[in-house]
């Protein structure tokens, strides 16, 4: 039973709130206060009043895109609007998972709720309905520019309103045929009756950035719950190769006050339970991947407050073309469809998200090495016993972790710089906030496989380190292990460690790991 309700048409809606729908955790529900369905029925209403008069008005009684020249004769808008979505499908690629197309209605229906798009409440209770009963377009990840908005997997959306095309089966992956059902049979079998879309319905919902910026809003969320997860990493590889607490001590965070760097120390500094009286023997300087781990983070964390704004004014925008005045009717012929805040997002995004893949690397990479791991076993290597030298530890997953980083690496080329001319030079400078936003998606995505793997490694070493006894480990670090030792065990010879790869990702998805409240 899911209580908790999402308002669409009260108040701007939150990043955490797309996610909540995204997830499945929230339902949708759109206002049913009678002025503001008055309000969004006015707009529909009068253009449906100027298109009777005459109106000339883009993409309702003209063509599209460069063929806006072309007049549209009103016994022919009908098939118009039909045609918009039919000629669109054409997207490519892995389909979008059950949560990214998800996150894709909530963020149109957030949009459409401003009123300026000249559609239909009932529109908007279908948009509602899909989102509440999972009924969710089998989406193309590829085939957008980011400008006019996301028209070809948008129009996945608009085609499952009408009763056409597939949605996700049963799996929710999207990576194969056969993950996919007949949407009219979905909507029959969810009692969802599918609708014919009034003159610029389709337009409106294809003409926007809703994909970028739903993708966009899943990177940033497990972006900032990646950051907190990397804090507990940090101290415990701190805490096991016997490093120097005091590179976390608050005073050095007020010399250089920015808030990200900070907190990200503070975070540290609590799981090394420090005290800046404490007598520290060991060497006096850390390697820069333990000792400016709150500067590389940091960076992440204070770009996350900008990047947030950016993504809520995006997300809660009319920005399809042309907009309607819900008083007046007047089409209002624009370019609020591209996407360069959202592709400027998502570049920071895998930028910041990446440079911390990078940082966990290199802690990994310090935890397998003997000379940099104050004696810790080479590769962490657990057997005990004059067999020992043919066991091989964390060799190959630190090769792995090295792979999974150079990949979130590769991706930090901006997309925003590869924009080209299309559609007969029409749309001839475009956003690529989809593919953008695909790519942060991914730096995420390989980026926790490489915390998974140091969390495993990190593990490992405080078990070895109780083992061989003297060595003093927090609570943190000894809360992390259990939590990872009820599922995962000691890796005490060699064996098979891809499933516990995916175990700790998982567990980390479910925030399930014991590390740390996220008070950002």
């Amino acid at each position: 039973m899911i209580d908790d309700v999402v308002q669409f048409g009260r108040g701007a809606i939150s990043v955490e709130e797309i996610v909540t729908l995204a997830y499945g955790t929230a339902k949708a529900q759109v206002s049913n206060d009678p002025e503001f369905r008055r309000r969004l029925g006015a707009g529909a209403e009068i253009l449906a009043n100027r298109i009777a008069a005459g109106d000339r008005v883009y993409g309702v009684t003209t063509g599209f895109g460069e063929s806006c020249l072309q007049d549209i004769d009103a016994t022919n808008v009908s098939d118009l609007s039909l045609n918009l979505v039919r000629f669109h499908g054409c997207g490519t690629g892995v389909y979008l998972s059950a949560p990214e197309s998800a996150s894709v209605l909530a963020v149109r229906l957030a949009s459409l709720v401003a009123g300026w798009s000249g559609v239909r409440p009932v529109v908007l209770d279908r948009l509602c309905s899909l989102i509440n009963h999972r009924v969710l377009p089998r989406i193309p990840s590829e085939g957008s520019v980011g400008a006019s908005g996301d028209l070809t997997p948008l129009s996945y959306v608009a085609s499952v309103l009408m009763g056409e095309r597939e949605v996700l089966g049963e799996t929710g992956t999207g990576h194969r045929e056969a993950d996919g059902k007949l949407a009219s049979e979905a909507l029959r079998i969810a009692g969802i009756s599918p609708i014919v879309l009034g003159p610029k319905e389709s337009l409106a919902i294809m003409n926007g950035t809703s994909v970028m910026t739903g993708l966009c809003c899943l990177a940033f969320d497990r972006a900032r719950r990646l950051a907190r997860t990397v804090a507990a990493i940090t101290a415990t590889a701190s805490q096991v190769m016997q490093g120097n607490p005091a590179h976390f001590d608050e005073r050095i965070y007020r010399a250089k006050p920015h808030p990200g760097q900070a907190r990200f120390a503070r975070w540290v500094r609590e799981d090394l339970e420090f005290s800046p009286s404490a007598r520290f023997e060991g060497r006096i300087q850390d390697r820069y991947s333990i000792r400016c781990a709150p500067h590389v983070v940091g960076v992440l964390l204070d770009s996350l407050l900008w990047m947030r704004p950016w993504l809520e004014t995006e997300l809660n925008s009319a920005n399809d073309n042309p907009l309607i005045d819900p008083v007046t009717g007047e089409a209002l012929h624009g370019g609020n469809f591209y996407g360069g805040h959202v592709c400027f997002v998502a570049d920071g995004l895998k930028n910041g998200v990446a440079n911390v893949a990078d940082l966990l690397d290199r802690q990994l990479a310090l935890l397998c090495s003997p000379s940099t791991s104050n004696s810790l076993p080479e590769n962490l290597v657990g057997y005990q016993g004059p067999a020992g030298s043919v066991h091989h530890g964390f060799k190959a997953m630190q090769i792995g972790s090295s792979a999974l980083c150079a990949e979130a690496l590769k991706l930090c080329m901006p997309a925003s710089v590869f924009s080209r001319s299309t559609e007969c030079h029409n749309q001839d400078k475009v956003s690529m906030g989809t593919i953008a936003a695909r790519e942060a998606l991914r730096a995420v995505e390989l980026t926790e496989r490489v915390a998974a793997i140091c969390i495993l490694a990190v593990c490992q070493a405080v078990d070895i380190r109780e083992r061989e006894g003297g060595t003093v480990l927090g609570l943190r670090a000894k809360s992390l292990r259990d939590a990872v030792r009820e599922h995962v065990p000691f890796n005490d010879r060699d064996r098979r460690q891809d499933g516990d790869i995916r175990t700790v990702v998982s567990l980390m998805h479910q925030d399930r790991l014991s590390v740390g409240e996220d008070d950002s």
